[in-house]
């Protein structure tokens, strides 16, 4: 099977960034056979998906279960993280999720591309969340959930934005990395981007949105320096 955060289309092939993978998981496949046997019969699955978050199904609650246990976490004392890209965020019941997760301890890092309609920064409410946005060359599309999970690294590569029309209307569906060198590579991508010191902006309360400076003498552009380590890989290094 192959699952992507993007379709294949003609017209943005090469301008869009996405994130695909190929598997051949038993526990991932035979769920992608029910989700399309879903869309054509309109006859929903006999039993409930266990590793795939599929939108008008269990999407919405297995996100707030994964939220939710950061933020345990977090009261408890232990080291608790999201980080999250996406497009765009604006469903409200996430957001408050998030500053829930936030205003327990949680550390939160966001990479939104566009639509942000969540506050980060605000003292007693959302400081403990970051909120970086990175235009470039290539139109980021990929969408990427980490969490933390007590260290087991949950991470799901998904199709949908934290929009409601996404997470409640939309069969749209996050999947996840179960392969450790894959998930490697991921986290390794992910912070290549939320180092990006040459075209990451800083969203903020106050919508000033500036670009990120720092005192770092090393010019960070993330889309370039994405294409390095993934040429490194090709190339054996």
């Amino acid at each position: 099977s192959y699952l992507s955060t993007g379709n294949f289309h003609e017209d943005t092939a090469k301008v869009y960034s996405d994130f695909g993978l190929f598997t051949a998981d038993e526990r991932i496949v035979g769920e992608v056979t029910r989700i399309f046997s879903y869309l054509e019969t309109v006859k929903p699955p006999a039993h409930a998906f266990e590793h795939l978050f599929v939108g008008q199904f269990n999407l919405r609650p297995a996100l707030e279960a994964l939220i939710d246990y950061e933020t345990a976490a977090a009261k408890a004392g232990r080291e608790a993280s999201i980080i999250l890209k996406m497009n765009s965020i604006e469903d409200i019941p996430m957001m408050d999720r998030l500053y829930k997760a936030s205003q327990a301890g949680v550390s939160i890092k966001l990479i939104i591309r566009g639509i942000c309609c969540l506050v980060p920064g605000l003292q007693g409410w959302s400081e403990n969340i970051e909120v970086i946005s990175i235009v470039d060359r290539y139109l980021e599309h990929a969408r990427v959930f980490i969490f933390h999970h007590d260290g087991a690294d949950k991470i799901y590569l998904s199709s949908a934005d934290w929009m409601v029309r996404n997470l409640t209307y939309r069969v749209e569906t996050a999947f996840p990395v179960y392969d450790e060198r894959l998930k490697r590579q991921l986290k390794d991508l992910i912070a290549i981007q939320l180092n990006d010191n040459v075209k990451a902006r800083v969203i903020d309360y106050d919508q000033s949105n500036s670009y990120r400076k720092d005192d770092s003498d090393l010019a960070i552009r993330s889309q370039l320096e994405t294409y390095y380590y993934l040429k490194r890989k090709t190339d054996g290094h």
